[in-house]
């Protein structure tokens, strides 16, 4: 039981780990984050109430309209919209949030709470085999997506209003496809589509990285540590 504890654990530490030092200027309050990680956590909890009333297909019998409103509707809108409320009345007006990348550095804790928590379920009824599966895929894919929202949340904060509200609406849509498409793939059982889970996954990875590369060097703390090294 405590292997399988620390297999479902482990991906979520790492990647936490990877995107917190990324955060290169200052560092987010350890409370603040344990704040957005059990936010996300508990989000299982109305995730999984509304997804057991909007499922309504067999997975097994899907066809690719079924698969499209599973994934798209039942999955991507409900997990990344409660990500998005989490952040949006927890995270959004908060004092600490005062650079670009806080907003990756949040979002990304808030996801893995919330993929850690599901994690722990699938590993506990499914074992080892399920554990590994999910370390390289659904875990990691979690954490991109919330790159993706922590990305947007975090150019909207230091946006002027017309931006703000492009780069919120972006926030709140980008991760429903991203996380639709995600699972579009794997729901539709089509060998065909198959063969793009892969280099859809390495995808999501450059296209996640590219945006922590881009908002951690943004930081005004940045921009005031070059100045002082001019003088």
């Amino acid at each position: 039981m405590l292997l399988l504890l620390i297999s479902a654990v482990a991906p979520s530490v790492a990647l936490l780990y990877y995107f917190y030092i990324k955060d290169k200027y200052e560092k987010e309050p350890r409370h603040m984050l344990f704040k957005a990680f059990a936010l996300g956590s508990l989000a299982v909890v109305p995730v999984v109430f509304f997804e057991l009333r909007l499922n309504i297909f067999d997975l097994a019998e899907m066809d690719y309209l079924m698969a499209s409103y599973t994934a798209f509707v039942v999955a991507g809108l409900v997990e990344e919209g409660f990500k998005f409320l989490i952040f949006w009345f927890f995270l959004w007006k908060n004092k600490n949030f005062n650079e670009m990348y806080d907003g990756i550095v949040y979002s990304v804790f808030i996801s893995l709470g919330f993929a850690t928590t599901e994690n722990i379920g699938y590993v506990l009824l499914s074992g080892f085999h399920t554990a590994f599966i999910r370390s390289v895929t659904a875990v990691p894919a979690h954490a991109l997506f919330g790159v993706t929202m922590g990305y947007y949340f975090g150019k909207a904060r230091f946006a002027v209003e017309k931006k703000r509200v492009r780069y919120l609406t972006l926030a709140f849509i980008v991760p429903i496809l991203l996380h639709g498409i995600y699972d579009f793939i794997l729901f539709s059982q089509s060998m065909e589509l198959m063969l793009l889970f892969i280099p859809y996954m390495l995808y999501l990875w450059k296209r996640g990285l590219g945006n922590v590369d881009e908002l951690s060097e943004r930081s005004p703390f940045a921009f005031r540590k070059k100045r002082e090294n001019k003088k």
